[in-house]
């Protein structure tokens, strides 16, 4: 069951909450355990997640004069060099316009659309407007562009493509890249950070067990099983997925070293939004998103916070 999911049957009774009945609860980052966490209860274990991290096209990095040292660590440092990378005639950053990617920065000034318990509306934040105008400086200067502006589905693809010199992706771009772009050389880095200090977003999955079910018991013991460090690192190196488990984090990266950024994101990360009927709120916001250099941050920030406060029933 995806994380962004979680409210929507925590709040009618759907799901069993037996997180805490897992050996270890504790050893789930926190960063998961709060994105299956309703009302209190940690509900369901975490099966395994991404990140979201900078990737860097070695090839259009050198070509631009540039080198390990010039990876930008903060907004500032992202902007330097993303002028330095226009003056080659690169476009230097593909994002994605949706909460999904736009969010890492409001993540990054110290904000997000929801309170920490899912019941407030945050949206039309001081912080959030700060992430906002800052993306919105990159991408009316031509800093930024997003990927249908570079002929492509998503950033990767616009990356692979040799169309931007960076972009923010998770670490499913591995697979892609290695799939269909084979020959891109590329290097992989935490996202920089903002005012608040680094913020990046998880997407993830737990094993959900029915709240009616007959053998939750064995339900259980299944999760256990599927849970274990061991069998996570199974799955990581049958399907590229990072356990949710931190004690398999240095077998992980022992194995898979070029994923480190990914993985320390986990200790910064925020997960989807935690509340109930939010779908067409966030769609909606999505939508506005790819406004951003035509609609001020700020209209586009109060009317979410509208629809957010709609949907809690605060407003």
């Amino acid at each position: 069951m995806d994380a962004s999911r979680l409210a929507d049957y925590a709040s009618v009774g759907a799901l069993e909450p037996y997180g805490d009945k897992i050996s270890q609860p504790e050893d789930f980052y926190a960063s998961l355990r709060t994105a299956f966490t309703y009302d209190g209860k940690f509900y369901c274990a975490p099966k395994d997640f991404s990140t979201l991290a900078l990737i860097v096209n070695q090839d259009l990095w050198a070509k631009a004069g540039l080198s390990e040292a010039d990876v930008p660590t903060t907004w500032d440092e992202l902007k330097a060099v993303s002028e330095k990378l226009k003056g080659k005639d690169v476009t230097p950053l593909a994002i994605g316009p949706t909460r999904d990617r736009m969010g890492a920065f409001m993540v990054q000034a110290g904000g997000w659309l929801t309170s920490p318990d899912g019941k407030q509306a945050t949206a039309d934040s001081p912080q959030n407007l700060a992430a906002l105008d800052y993306v919105r400086s990159l991408v009316t200067a031509g800093l930024a562009k997003f990927p249908n502006q570079l002929d492509a589905e998503w950033g990767g693809e616009a990356f692979g493509k040799g169309k931007a010199a960076m972009t923010i992706e998770g670490n499913w771009i591995k697979g892609a890249l290695q799939a269909d772009f084979p020959d891109v050389k590329y290097t992989v880095h935490e996202l920089p950070a903002g005012p608040k200090g680094k913020g990046t977003l998880s997407f993830t999955n737990c094993w959900g067990i029915s709240a009616k079910s007959r053998n939750k018991e064995q339900a259980i013991s299944f999760v256990e099983a599927m849970t274990k460090a061991d069998q996570q690192m199974t799955f990581a190196k049958a399907f590229g997925v990072m356990p949710s488990r931190q004690s398999a984090k240095s077998a992980y990266t022992g194995a898979f070293p070029d994923d480190v950024p990914f993985v320390n994101g986990a200790d910064y990360a925020q997960g989807p939004v935690n509340a109930p009927k939010m779908d067409s709120v966030l769609v909606d916001f999505d939508t506005s998103l790819q406004k951003l250099s035509s609609t001020a941050p700020k209209t586009l920030l109060e009317r979410t916070q509208k629809n957010i406060q709609a949907a809690l029933g605060t407003s």
